[in-house]
């Protein structure tokens, strides 16, 4: 199966391919934890339950804090 784009040109029309990422893609991107991030919303879109996520919750979160030493805890 499949996951959908958000960004794809898709029913509404809101999204365009072109759009610029947002403050928080942008951070994640530069943190070196994008892949965790997108593992775990591909399972919650999967699951539709974060208790069902939490090991890739747990593992994004990991990696956030060491590659963010600075970052409030």
């Amino acid at each position: 199966m499949g996951h959908p784009n958000p960004k794809s040109n898709s029913h509404s029309g809101k999204y365009n391919v072109d759009d610029e990422d947002d403050e928080y893609t942008k951070r994640i991107k530069r943190s070196g934890c994008f892949a965790q991030n997108e593992n775990l919303l591909i399972c919650y879109y999967d699951t539709k339950d974060w208790r069902k996520c939490r090991n890739l919750m747990k593992e994004f979160k990991l990696c956030m804090e060491r590659n963010n030493p600075d970052a409030k805890k």
